[in-house]
C-alpha cells in the first residue's frame, strides 16, 4: 500500500452517500422523456442540471460514448435493486427502451448510432453532429451494455432483443472493419468499415493505430464467446496476443484527447485481458493484465493535493491533458475491484476504496452534482471552473457518465466485501456496511437490499 496516496473513509460523507446524492442529480435534474420513454435531457450539464448549449455534447443524448444512455440504465437499474427502489428499476429499463425503439440501431446490419440531437431531432454517428466517421470501440461497448443490461432484464423478449443487437453489432464489426497497418482496431471508420485516420476536429490523429478503444471490441467478442451467444474465441485470440506483443495499446479511450498513454485505457486494459485470459485459459494473458495493465495505473497517482484542490487519492487522466476526469477514475477502481476480487491482496481494495472517497470530496450545490473532472493544474480556464476559482473542478459533467459512473464500484464493494451488520432500530430491523476498518458506510432496510 502507498500510505501517501490512502484516503480514509468519511464517515459525514461516505461512499454511499457521494453514490446516492450522484444518482438524485442524474435522475432529478437531468433525464426527460422520449416519445414516452425515458432519456438524458443533455450530454452535458452544469450543477444545476442545465444544458450547457454551447459545448458538442450539450444537446445530444443517446447511447453514445459520452451520453452513456444503457451504462447510466446499468447504473440507475443496480443501484434501484441495491436500495430496493422499484421506480428507478422501471427507470432504467425506460432508458434501454428508448435507445431500442426510437430509432438508434439499425437491426439488420447491427450497426448502432451513437447520438440524438435533441434540437433538430436527428441522429448521428458521432459527437461531432455527423455522419463522417464512427468509434467502432465506442459502438462495441454499447453493444456488451446492452447484453449486460439483457443479463437483468425481467422481460424475455426485451432481453433477447437485446442479445440479437449485441451479436449483430459484432458481426458487422468483425466483418467490416478493416484493420490498421499495425493489426490493431482503427479508433475511428468510415460508416462502411474503412479506416478513418482524421481527428473529429479535421487533421491526422497521432494515435489512430494505438488507442485503447479497440479493447471494446475485444470485450464485446469476449462476453458474447463466454455467454454462447456466438464464437469469436479465434478473434480474441489473435487480438490479445497482438496486443501484449505489441506491448499494450494505451491510446486515450476518450475520443478528444490524443496522449498515447491514458489511465483509462491501463485499467480497460485490465478488466478485458483479464476476461480474455479466462475465456482463453491463458495464464501469459493475465500475468500481461496484472504487470503491465493494473501495474501501470500507479504513473497516474495523485499522491498530494495540488494547487489547493483535493486530488490526493485520484488518478490524473494523461500527460498531455492531466485533470483528473471521474469516470475514468471509476473504471479504474473497478479494475482493482476485480484485481482484489482474484487475488485477495490489501493494496487493491485499498486504491479501489482510495479512488472512490477521493472523488466523493467533488459535489457541489444541492442538486448532488459531481463534477467530471478535477481540474487542478487549469487545463480548461478558470471560467469553467467552479466559483470561477483558477483550480478547481470543472462546473459541467456529463450525467450518465462522469456524474454516475462512481455507482458500479461503489455498488461492487458494498454488495461483495463489505462486512454487513443487522441490527435494530427503534424496533426497525436495519444492515449496517462497513469498510475493512470499521468505518460505517451506511444502514439500509434488509427488505430493501436485493
Amino acid at each position: 500500500m502507498k500510505p501517501q496516496f490512502y484516503l480514509n473513509e468519511d464517515e459525514s460523507y461516505t461512499i454511499f452517500d457521494s453514490m446516492v446524492d450522484s444518482v438524485r442529480f442524474a435522475v432529478d435534474r437531468t433525464l426527460t422523456s422520449y416519445r414516452g420513454d425515458a432519456c438524458s435531457r443533455s450530454s452535458f450539464v452544469d450543477t444545476e442540471g442545465r444544458t450547457v448549449e454551447w459545448h458538442d455534447f450539450g444537446n445530444l443524448e443517446g447511447p453514445g460514448w459520452a451520453a452513456n444512455a444503457l451504462g447510466g440504465a446499468y447504473e440507475l437499474l443496480s443501484f434501484g435493486r441495491f436500495a430496493g427502489n422499484k421506480q428507478l428499476t422501471s427507470l432504467a429499463f425506460s432508458i434501454l427502451d428508448h435507445v431500442l425503439e426510437d430509432g438508434f440501431v439499425d437491426e439488420n446490419t447491427g450497426i448502432i448510432m451513437g447520438y440524438r440531437d435533441t434540437v433538430q431531432d436527428s441522429l448521428f454517428l458521432n459527437f461531432k453532429h455527423n455522419n463522417d466517421w464512427l468509434c467502432p470501440g465506442s459502438m462495441a461497448r454499447v453493444a456488451d451494455q446492452l447484453l449486460i443490461l439483457s443479463d437483468l432484464d425481467p422481460e424475455p423478449e426485451r432481453a433477447e432483443q437485446a442479445r440479437h443487437i449485441a451479436v449483430r453489432c459484432a458481426d458487422w464489426i468483425y466483418g467490416h472493419v478493416n484493420p490498421c497497418p499495425n493489426g490493431w482496431f482503427p479508433r475511428r471508420i468510415t460508416p462502411s468499415g474503412d479506416p478513418y485516420p482524421q481527428s473529429p476536429e479535421g487533421g491526422r490523429d497521432p494515435i489512430f493505430t494505438k488507442s485503447g478503444d479497440g479493447l471494446f471490441i475485444l470485450q464485446l467478442m469476449t462476453d458474447l464467446t463466454q455467454r454462447g451467444l456466438a464464437n469469436f474465441r479465434k478473434m480474441v485470440e489473435h487480438k490479445s496476443r497482438l496486443f501484449v506483443n505489441l506491448g499494450g495499446l494505451f491510446g486515450s479511450i476518450n475520443h478528444d484527447t490524443y496522449d498515447e498513454y491514458e489511465n483509462v485505457s491501463y485499467a480497460v486494459g485490465f478488466r478485458v485481458l483479464r476476461a480474455a485470459a479466462e475465456l482463453l485459459g491463458n495464464p501469459r494473458l493475465k500475468a500481461f493484465a496484472y504487470n503491465v495493465c493494473l501495474r501501470g495505473l500507479d504513473q497516474f497517482k495523485i499522491t498530494r493535493d495540488r494547487h489547493g484542490v483535493r486530488t490526493r487519492g485520484l488518478l490524473f487522466m494523461e500527460r498531455s491533458w492531466d485533470t483528473a476526469y471521474l469516470w475514468e477514475n471509476a473504471e479504474a477502481a473497478m479494475a482493482y475491484l476485480e484485481a482484489y476480487g482474484e487475488t485477495r491482496r490489501p493494496e487493491y481494495l485499498s486504491d479501489a476504496l482510495t479512488i472512490l472517497r477521493a472523488a466523493a470530496k467533488h459535489h457541489h450545490g444541492s442538486y448532488g452534482f459531481l463534477t467530471e473532472g478535477v481540474d487542478w493544474n487549469n487545463r480548461v480556464g478558470r471560467e469553467n471552473h467552479v466559483n470561477d476559482q483558477e483550480f478547481g473542478d470543472i462546473r459541467y459533467t456529463e450525467p450518465l457518465l462522469n456524474n454516475l459512473h462512481i455507482t458500479e464500484p461503489t455498488l461492487e464493494y458494498l454488495t461483495k466485501y463489505a462486512t454487513k451488520k443487522s441490527h435494530e432500530e427503534q424496533g426497525i430491523q436495519q444492515v449496517e456496511f462497513y469498510d475493512f476498518e470499521g468505518n460505517r458506510i451506511c444502514s439500509l432496510d434488509p427488505m430493501k437490499i436485493g
